[in-house]
């Protein structure tokens, strides 16, 4: 945890409002796209940054200084985001070809952080075909791509996150980049395969 970091999560346990709303400054544009990339809808994903911040709020006194609060406040967003993910019931198994998707190892031809879902109307065909795929994939690869490509983590920090096993996360990142991979033959041929 950044000094900074700490500092302000310090101020925020003895009730430092200020505090509190630099540490939301910091992180909520991050979980917001992290929200929208996982659940595709710009309501809901502010919900989840709403929701997310009220979580860490309550409970700052059960914060573990001995890990990154990174990982803590993306753990809290990303449970929020797969809980909303189970809500929709589904109708495919992970099994079978998917509808709409989400992210993977193609993080250059995505939008900046700062891309907004209003932006979305100016990605090019290859962007809109990458976020399909990834909207597409099953809940338990979605999350594992979306943070080791989107927002860059190591398989340690999103064991760290999820709550599992390194070599489970390795695995799914490995199945979630196949899934996208044939999923994506159909869309760019040959010439996507090099992306790997």
């Amino acid at each position: 945890m950044s000094s900074v970091e700490g500092r302000l999560v310090k101020l925020s346990r003895k009730g430092d409002r200020s505090a509190f709303a630099e540490l939301v400054d910091m992180y909520k544009d991050k979980i917001y796209h992290l929200a929208f990339r996982m659940l595709s809808q710009s309501q809901t994903a502010e919900d989840i940054v709403q929701e997310t911040f009220l979580r860490v709020y309550r409970n700052l006194d059960r914060y573990d200084e001995s890990q990154k609060f990174s990982t803590w406040i993306y753990r809290i967003a990303t449970n929020l985001c797969i809980d909303q993910l189970r809500k929709r019931k589904p109708s495919y198994s992970p099994d079978a070809e998917m509808p709409d998707g989400e992210g993977a190892d193609w993080y250059s031809l995505l939008p900046s952080e700062e891309a907004t879902p209003e932006d979305q109307i100016m990605l090019s065909e290859t962007q809109l075909q990458i976020r399909e795929a990834i909207q597409s994939l099953p809940e338990k690869y979605k999350s594992v791509v979306i943070l080791r490509y989107l927002h860059d983590m190591s398989l340690q920090e999103i064991g760290d996150v999820l709550d599992m096993p390194v070599t489970t996360v390795k695995t799914r990142v490995h199945r979630g980049r196949e899934f996208l991979r044939n999923k994506l033959d159909g869309d760019f041929g040959d010439k996507k395969t090099e992306t790997f």
